[in-house]
């Protein structure tokens, strides 16, 4: 390994420490060593950075941890992967669907196919459902199952969300947060799918020729020839290039403030031994649970609302098929409760160039688990066995076909919004940001909260302007506040600092 991949040497003092190596934490790095500060960055993985965000190789195979389509409709972090990644972005074609009782639906919906597949008496059911829930909606709101049933009606509900959603999060819908519907699905409505679906059935969803801008769903990405590691690579041998430090293979221990100078004191545990940074602030995208449970001495939070935080964890199971490909979709949720997987990836479709061997093709199967759960126990081999069964179930694959697999686990994927969890994290951000004004929490875990990868960024892009500035200036909270789900719209169609979409306005100081 290169001193390009891994800083080597122990510093001991820092302007700014950086807890993960993440979207978020490499963001901060990267821009703070733009602006000429001293930061060292931990990393407890002791080969790849990018978190869940980053690419995995294994036998020249490329997987996507989670599927990463580089989008986004604030301009400046358009602007700043080009800026990182300048040469590498190849544009893919987006196509996406729903197995569902042996069927396939497009994702997006096509009005014509949907209607086909679920037939006439299930197509009734749901539109009838829909208008009785526009009609006689429940006004007591507080589940995800009670705010998607609002909006699309039982029937379609328990079609299209129910299974999935209680996969993905191993818990039922009526349990889980109503924020969570809110903010993945929020401005989707059924009048609007259907008759969006009906216009790309009839091949009537191209741009007007006057000029007038349109909202249109995706139908391309960009992404990284290599995979969506390729950024977090380039990003931090930048930061090390520019003289900082990303400290691989070393893990959060403990986080002390000197109650005279302010500084802090950051302890990490790497394959040499204990490794101690002196630091004036410290960035955390750290689960929040951990961040607050290693501080010293312990905030009250720490006992109190920290314990309660839950988080959902997943592995894939990527499988090499003798084939040339298998489906030119890029990835097709599983809503069907007869096999375990939830989502299957085709790496080929994201990039070519993560498939070298021209005659096999490359699949992901991605299981929902909790750390230390049966599957997340099970031996990689009984998990390959597991995906190629599931795969033949499927219809996607004959088992005989199947000539290797590895498997990749990514511990706390998913922070859980489930009934409290929103009260437990405002008791840790009032009580953590309050006690600890350059303490800064940032990203999906950091924050608790399930950003995408380009809002994790602008968390972190906020949080160095606040630095520079020696205030908090903007409050990042805003961040993905107000978003909807990526699934229309233009890219960096939000000018820099436009849109409280992306990035929330100054903070208001009192006269």
């Amino acid at each position: 390994m290169t001193d390009a991949r891994i800083s080597k040497s122990r510093p001991t003092s820092a302007d700014v420490a950086i807890i993960g190596a993440g979207p978020a934490g490499l963001t901060a790095a990267y821009q703070l060593t733009q602006q000429g500060y001293n930061v060292t960055v931990i990393e407890k993985d002791p080969v790849d950075v990018g978190g869940i965000s980053r690419t995995v190789e294994h036998e020249g195979f490329r997987f996507d941890i989670g599927g990463h389509r580089f989008f986004s409709k604030s301009q400046e972090v358009v602007d700043l992967w080009n800026e990182i990644l300048p040469d590498d972005f190849i544009q893919r074609p987006r196509m996406s669907r729903i197995y569902y009782e042996g069927k396939f639906y497009s994702y997006p919906l096509r009005a014509f196919e949907a209607l086909w597949n679920l037939g006439v008496v299930r197509s009734t059911l749901c539109m009838i459902s829909y208008a009785q829930a526009k009609l006689l909606p429940n006004r007591n709101v507080r589940s995800f199952e009670d705010w998607t049933i609002n909006q699309f009606g039982r029937k379609l509900y328990s079609i299209f969300f129910k299974t999935y959603t209680e996969k993905v999060w191993g818990m039922p819908c009526d349990e889980m947060s109503a924020d969570w519907a809110a903010q993945r699905i929020k401005g989707l409505s059924l009048g609007a799918a259907v008759l969006d679906g009906l216009k790309r059935s009839l091949g009537l969803n191209k741009k007007p020729n006057d000029g007038m801008a349109t909202k249109t769903l995706l139908e391309t990405f960009r992404y990284p020839r290599l995979g969506p590691g390729m950024m977090w690579d380039a990003a931090r041998d930048k930061v090390v290039a520019g003289g900082n430090h990303v400290l691989m293979g070393h893990s959060f221990k403990q986080l002390t403030q000197d109650q005279v100078s302010g500084r802090w004191r950051l302890t990490a545990n790497g394959p040499d031994g204990d490794v101690v940074i002196d630091a004036a602030h410290v960035i955390s995208s750290a689960p929040m649970r951990e961040l607050a449970a290693r501080i010293h001495p312990l905030p009250a939070c720490a006992l109190s609302a920290a314990p309660s935080l839950k988080y959902r964890d997943f592995l894939t199971v990527a499988l090499k098929i003798r084939s040339e490909d298998l489906f030119p979709d890029n990835w097709i949720y599983i809503h069907d409760s007869k096999v375990q997987v939830g989502r299957v990836q085709n790496f080929r479709s994201w990039s070519p160039e993560m498939v070298p061997d021209p005659e096999l093709a490359c699949v992901g199967l991605e299981y929902f688990c909790f750390e230390g759960d049966g599957l997340w126990a099970s031996s990689d081999d009984d998990l390959i066995a597991l995906a190629t069964k599931e795969m033949a179930i499927l219809g996607l694959c004959d088992p005989k076909d199947v000539v290797g697999g590895a498997v990749v686990r990514q511990e706390k994927a998913y922070p859980v919004y489930d009934d409290d969890y929103a009260a437990h994290v405002e008791t840790m951000r009032s009580e953590l940001e309050a006690r600890y004004p350059t303490l800064h929490m940032v990203g999906r875990n950091g924050m608790h909260r399930y950003n995408n990868q380009d809002h994790a960024m602008m968390t972190a892009m906020l949080t160095v302007r606040n630095i520079v500035a020696g205030e908090r200036v903007y409050d990042i909270w805003g961040v993905n506040e107000d978003a909807e789900y990526h699934e229309s719209g233009t890219e960096g169609e939000q000018a820099a600092l436009a849109s409280v979409r992306d990035v929330p306005a100054r903070v208001t100081k009192a006269a």
